[in-house]
């Protein structure tokens, strides 16, 4: 079991009234991007936790988490409201196998993520192996709003460094929004208006899917690349979708 240590809180910056990133200063234990970790505070004279995947990548400091309050979620509702100084419980150790370790060889490598479940791309992302490792790779961002579409400077970064190997796309449900696609992301690989917007076909000899997030979209999602031949990705049984629920 990995012990509790305690981490001070260095940032705590609110995107929005209900989207923040904590940044933690910790001395962790080594982790391997796109793994969780757990994070605690003592509310009412009780320890209360839960997982929360990295976003910053191993070796980097501080440790950065991304986080949506849940209506009558007691920590995350707790977590918000922490300023520069205080103190937070985080596990020394990490856990978790949404890793590229777990992803079999591939070209393209397609990144789905609703919400904050984007941090563990960012995560992978901000590392050599997945430029080793893939020719091109797409992120998919879906969220509500516009203002819940955050790490943009992240995303402008690395569209330098790597220029069309890196394809970015956006998708606002509850906004009309220039550049980004409308709706949900599954119906867009559907009727590949996915495909379209970021250059690149899905590819049963090419491509591996990495799916992050709300649960309905990796199941609706998962279950549409299944009716395309894809198959889900076990050690035993190498296939082409990774998945990890966010909730």
């Amino acid at each position: 079991m990995a012990q509790w240590i305690e981490g001070t809180v260095v940032d705590n910056i609110h995107w929005t009234e209900n989207l923040f990133t904590l940044k933690i200063d910790a001395a962790v234990d080594d982790f391997t991007a796109g793994q969780f970790t757990s994070l605690a505070l003592e509310i009412d004279g009780e320890r209360i936790a839960r997982p929360y995947s990295y976003l910053s990548s191993p070796g980097q400091r501080p440790l950065e988490f991304f986080f949506y309050t849940a209506t009558g979620g007691k920590l995350s509702n707790a977590l918000v409201r922490l300023s520069p100084g205080d103190g937070v419980w985080i596990k020394q150790g990490a856990n978790g196998f949404f890793t590229l370790g777990e992803v079999p060889p591939a070209q393209d490598l397609w990144m789905l993520g609703t919400g904050t479940g984007v941090a563990p791309f960012f995560s992978i992302l901000n590392t050599d192996e997945a430029w080793q490792r893939f020719e091109k790779i797409v992120l998919v961002h879906a969220v509500r709003t516009l203002a819940d579409l955050r790490y943009q400077e992240m995303v402008e970064k690395l569209k330098q460094q790597h220029g069309t190997r890196f394809r970015f796309q956006a998708f606002v449900s509850r906004e009309e929004i220039p550049g980004t696609l409308h709706g949900r992301v599954p119906l867009a690989i559907e009727d590949g208006s996915l495909q379209s917007a970021v250059g690149l076909e899905l590819d049963l000899e090419r491509s591996h899917f990495m799916l992050c997030g709300n649960p309905d979209m990796v199941k609706d999602a998962t279950e549409l690349l299944k009716a395309r031949g894809f198959r889900k990705n076990r050690r035993r049984t190498p296939g082409h979708i990774t998945v990890e629920n966010y909730w």
